[in-house]
């Protein structure tokens, strides 16, 4: 059987499109959540910096996770986010259990 992938995301809004972000991930985190290989897909935001968003994901294996990345929703997400953040993109943490 082959391992996980696990990873974290995190962001922060622009300021005043912290609730606009929240709305786009909640979102995107119904449509990840029935991806076949999705396992936990967990969005928040951080309670003394609500502009802060972390998302911690995990998928089956590589696979599931490559499947993730060409699921048709990630596309339109991932555009409109960036326009509402002050990264360049999701800043991606890769895991591994021990």
């Amino acid at each position: 059987m082959s391992a996980p992938t696990i990873l974290h995301a995190t962001f922060t809004a622009l300021p005043g499109e912290g609730d606009r972000v929240a709305d786009l991930l909640r979102d995107f985190a119904e449509a990840v959540r029935a991806e076949p290989g999705s396992v936990v897909f967990d969005a928040t935001r951080l309670v003394d910096a609500p502009e802060r968003f972390f998302v911690y994901e995990e998928y089956r294996d590589e696979a599931s996770f490559q499947a993730h990345l060409a699921n048709p929703a990630g596309v339109p997400f991932n555009t409109a986010l960036q326009e509402l953040i002050v990264e360049p993109r999701s800043q991606l943490t890769f895991l591994k259990r021990i």
